[in-house]
């Protein structure tokens, strides 16, 4: 979608977002935004959690009452057509619950809408992240999600007792999800590979150079600029791929404000229109 498209009225795609407020301006609802916009959608926040945090630790959280949370979604769902969803932090599990009943309801006005789950259970430090049991928080969701993009801790937390990256992901396809997307930013190669796998048996792996250092707000990075241009029509594989290669670009030029975690540049947008030409939902 071009500048010249926007100034002539064209409707830009809307990605609903749950997400957490992060102070420190590099994760959560910042980082959603931000990616979103920066592949080419809008994003619609709805926020779930207020944190206390800093670019290295989260020292409170406040989650937000569950009837708050749907009535600022629901505001947004009568006022504009939604092409995507994307969720993070939920905060607990009443959120939980709602959220899943309004994506119930906004399946049976759109029943292909594509929903990226990014089951975030703590911060990159362990910080926890609700006040109640993470897995059960994230559980109801599972069902709905075109996409889950959990990393290889949160994988092996989600699918206890199984321990090859297949068998989890196996295991969270049996659960309801369509896609998963296993990403390997906590292994220890030199590369990290990421792995996706569909309902259908289908796989693919992307390897990317591993960076130095630590990263504030990466995985709602990735996330959300899937859930972007799937809200575009792309195609999951050409989300992801695409989604990766701003993410990894994102990293490439990050940022400091402090010491420990950097910032991902989620500031500039560098995915050619050309390389994402596929229309169809996978």
């Amino acid at each position: 979608m071009s500048a010249a498209d926007d100034a002539a009225g064209r409707r830009r795609p809307c990605v609903l977002v749950f997400a957490g407020a992060d102070p420190s301006g590099g994760a959560g609802v910042t980082a959603d935004v931000q990616a979103i916009a920066a592949v080419g959608a809008h994003a619609l926040p709805v926020i779930t959690v207020l944190t206390v945090q800093d670019n290295n630790r989260v020292h409170a959280i406040h989650p937000v009452p569950a009837e708050q949370v749907r009535a600022q979604a629901r505001a947004l769902m009568v006022a504009m057509s939604i092409d995507a969803v994307k969720i993070g932090i939920v905060g607990s599990r009443a959120n939980a619950a709602c959220i899943a009943e309004l994506l119930i309801e906004l399946k049976t006005r759109h029943p292909d809408l594509p929903i990226v789950l990014d089951p975030v259970l703590a911060s990159g430090h362990g910080d926890a992240l609700t006040r109640e049991d993470a897995l059960e928080v994230v559980a109801p969701l599972l069902a709905h999600a075109t996409l889950v993009t959990p990393n290889l801790p949160e994988a092996a937390a989600l699918c206890a007792g199984v321990t090859d990256v297949a068998g989890q992901a196996a295991s969270l396809i049996a659960r309801g999800a369509r896609h998963v997307l296993i990403k390997g930013g906590h292994g220890e190669q030199n590369a990290v590979v990421n792995r996706w796998f569909d309902a259908d048996g289908a796989t693919r792996d992307w390897q990317w150079p591993r960076l130095s250092g630590s990263f504030h707000g990466s995985g709602c990075t990735l996330a959300s600029a899937i859930a972007g241009l799937l809200a575009q029509g792309h195609g999951v594989i050409d989300a992801i791929d695409g989604g990766q290669r701003f993410t990894q670009q994102a990293l490439e030029q990050s940022f400091s404000i402090g010491p420990g975690q950097r910032i991902p540049e989620r500031a500039v947008c560098l995915i050619p229109e050309s390389r994402l030409s596929s229309k169809e939902l996978s």
